[in-house]
């Protein structure tokens, strides 16, 4: 199943992410020169790099506020970079991957990727997803919800997350999430026992302007428990319910 794709206004188009910086790595120019075109007519500044290495090198000296990357490229490949992002950095990653790259995309989900785009892809749906995880970040970084009951410190057993500095401990060890990760996880502790369905987590990580599927949810968690599990083994606080859903059980 899926969500739909809407177009969002040109106020929201315009709020908030007109200087964003967005770094396109691909080895393919076509790609570099037309996305790149087109997320500048959207008033995001974008920098590309054709390599992964080259753009290693800059993220050590700036990082962007999001990277787009292919997955298979020359001196440094999409997965490595990612696994070395992921290693200072929580900052929105997307994936570009060829038609029939299921594994690496699965894969580069498990190691941190906040989503992907398959190749040949429309440019505007990858704006949108763009938008959505710059506004997810936006959120975190400013404390837009912070009126909201969700954006409080909640403490659930062994769980404690605080929303507005996007911290999670688990039996008081730091474990760091992305924005995906920490919305999910959120959204499963904040009622104990209760099950959510794949559609009401699309809900939760994802808005109308983003297509996703249940695979992406089920990756989204499993990279999710594996690093919960960094910081104890013995993590079983997320529950599968085949065919249904999920379900945050309070330790």
């Amino acid at each position: 199943m899926s969500k739909n794709y809407n177009k969002p206004d040109q106020a929201e188009q315009l709020r908030g992410h007109s200087m964003s910086r967005i770094a396109l790595v691909d080895d393919d120019r076509n790609i570099l020169t037309s996305v790149s075109m087109t997320l500048e007519a959207e008033g995001f500044e974008v920098e590309t790099y054709n390599d992964g290495q080259s753009a290693y090198d800059a993220f050590a000296k700036r990082l962007p506020d999001m990277a787009v990357l292919d997955i298979k490229m020359p001196r440094m490949d999409g997965m490595d970079l990612l696994q070395r992002l992921r290693q200072r950095t929580s900052m929105p990653v997307i994936f570009l991957t060829s038609k029939d790259d299921e594994i690496d995309e699965v894969l580069g989900l498990r190691m941190g990727a906040d989503d992907y785009v398959k190749k040949p892809f429309s440019q505007r749906l990858l704006v949108e997803r763009i938008r959505a995880l710059l506004r997810r970040q936006d959120a975190i970084a400013t404390g837009e919800v912070a009126t909201t009951e969700e954006t409080k410190v909640m403490v659930r057993g062994s769980l404690s997350m605080d929303p507005l500095r996007h911290s999670v401990t688990w039996k008081g060890n730091e474990v760091t999430l992305t924005v995906t990760e920490f919305l999910l996880l959120q959204a499963l502790a904040q009622r104990p026992g209760f099950v959510k369905s794949r559609d009401q987590l699309m809900d939760v990580a994802y808005d109308d302007q983003v297509y996703v599927d249940d695979r992406t949810i089920d990756s989204h968690i499993k990279r999710l428990r594996k690093k919960m599990r960094t910081a104890d083994d013995d993590f079983t606080a997320i529950e599968t319910l085949y065919g249904i859903g999920y379900r945050y059980n309070e330790e």
